[in-house]
């Protein structure tokens, strides 16, 4: 009985491994056969077209740029300060005001010094007088040599005070040295001045303007006067020239940086201005150049898809590493990795991988 029991476990067995086996090769076939089927109806699917626009890489003498902060500076700016002390008799100095050299900008009360002109002009003219009446009787011999002399130097030492009075008068009177523009100022008639008081600053209008700028000491070795170098005031305007007038002989024993001196002709930023200053570094290279939007960073580096048909005359897209450089506007300097005349993707670059067909329209050329 037992025996019988057990032999018809063992056929159950067998009877379920037997199912098991021939449902696993019929899943087997028909994932096969589903396979089969997805592959042929793959293979009867024409191949994804990319449509994109081109550029032409093209080759431009470059020059590299380093870029520095860069001051403003007047031609000639002075501070305005009183030389002597004195009461404000009459100010003319109106912030922002153009005024021309010689305007009277500040007069000090000058009554006193004026009487005291006036006494020793007239003291001047008895001693010209006196000394003309004994130089007569000196002919005559009715006076001595040391009395015409005592007589000269006395109309000597008058006419020195009415100089000395006059340059106080001048002092006094504070004129515009130059053609300037006036800054802000906060002085009164009536008020008390000691000497060496602050009026204002004084920003000369020459039609130019200097710019000061430091650079490390090995650009500033290859720097020579009269190079040009390009300011920008913001971050959307257009680069203003300027031209290299200066390099100082001292390094900054701190920062290792030399200060560099260009000169901005014409309309220029307001002085005290910040500006960036890109100044060339090294020789003139011939580079490659493409639009920015045609670069592709990623992780493995700078790439570029370049465009070109394959064995068969279909248009495909390749990567391809490259070493970019300086941007140019729109345009960026590709320092190794492309040729002359290569096409590369531009718009529409950010959809394409490698070997994928794209649609290329006529080339727009290198923007």
């Amino acid at each position: 009985m037992r025996s019988r029991i057990l032999g018809e476990t063992g056929r159950g067995s067998a009877i379920l491994i037997g199912v098991v086996l021939a449902i696993g090769v019929a899943l087997a076939a028909w994932k096969t056969a589903s396979a089969r089927a997805t592959a042929a109806a793959a293979a009867h699917q024409p191949e994804p077209i990319e449509a994109i626009t081109t550029a032409v890489a093209r080759e431009e003498q470059h020059r590299a740029t380093t870029t520095s902060i860069g001051t403003v500076l007047a031609l000639r700016s002075i501070t305005l300060r009183t030389e002597l002390s004195g009461t404000v008799h009459e100010v003319s100095l109106v912030p922002g005001r153009i005024v021309d050299s010689g305007t009277v900008l500040v007069a000090l009360d000058i009554s006193v010094e004026t009487a005291d002109l006036q006494a020793q002009e007239a003291q001047a003219s008895l001693a010209v007088t006196s000394l003309a009446r004994l130089e007569r009787l000196r002919q005559h011999g009715a006076v001595s040599e040391e009395e015409v002399d005592r007589a000269r130097a006395e109309r000597d030492i008058a006419q020195a005070q009415i100089a000395r009075t006059q340059a106080i008068i001048a002092k006094k009177t504070i004129r515009a040295p130059f053609r300037a523009r006036v800054g802000i100022a906060d002085v009164h008639p009536g008020q008390y001045l000691n000497d060496g008081t602050q009026l204002t600053t004084l920003q000369g209008i020459d039609g130019a303007a200097h710019v000061d700028f430091a650079v490390a000491q090995q650009v500033a070795a290859g720097l020579r006067a009269g190079e040009p170098v390009q300011v920008v005031t913001t971050a959307d305007s257009t680069p203003i020239t300027a031209r290299i007038v200066a390099v100082d002989a001292r390094v900054d024993p701190v920062t290792r940086t030399t200060t560099v001196r260009a000169t901005i002709l014409g309309a220029a930023p307001a002085p005290g201005s910040s500006v960036r200053v890109f100044v060339p570094t090294g020789p003139t290279v011939a580079a490659i150049v493409i639009p920015v939007s045609a670069l592709r960073r990623g992780p493995s580096g700078d790439h570029v898809f370049v465009v070109a048909p394959d064995d068969r005359g279909t248009i495909r897209a390749h990567e391809r590493p490259v070493h970019a450089g300086a941007m140019l506007g729109d345009a960026i300097v590709i320092l190794d990795g492309l040729t002359a005349g290569e096409q590369v993707a531009a718009s529409g670059s950010f959809k394409l991988r490698e070997a994928v067909q794209v649609a290329v329209p006529a080339p727009k050329g290198a923007q």
